[in-house]
């Protein structure tokens, strides 16, 4: 059977917020999800933001934050 899999890294700097203040730096995480588990697992949405919708692109796209619950983080990088 086919599936969609989304799978890549955090970068750039990930940090651990508390009662909505960053308070450290963490390490980056390598993630494995579906995209329909996300839909599917949808808690809140931000407003949208402007992103560059690829590295080597410069076509912007406009996309909300979005809180999931069970998002799969499947390992760390040593990287912070």
């Amino acid at each position: 059977p086919r599936t969609m899999l989304f799978t890549g890294l955090t970068r750039d700097g990930v940090f651990e917020v508390k009662n909505g203040k960053i308070t450290r730096p963490v390490k980056n995480f390598r993630f494995n999800e579906s995209p329909m588990n996300i839909f599917k697992n949808i808690i809140e949405l931000g407003a949208s933001e402007k992103a560059v919708g690829s590295e080597t692109d410069d076509y912007p796209i406009f996309v909300p934050a979005i809180k999931a619950a069970n998002f799969n983080f499947s390992s760390l990088s040593d990287a912070i």
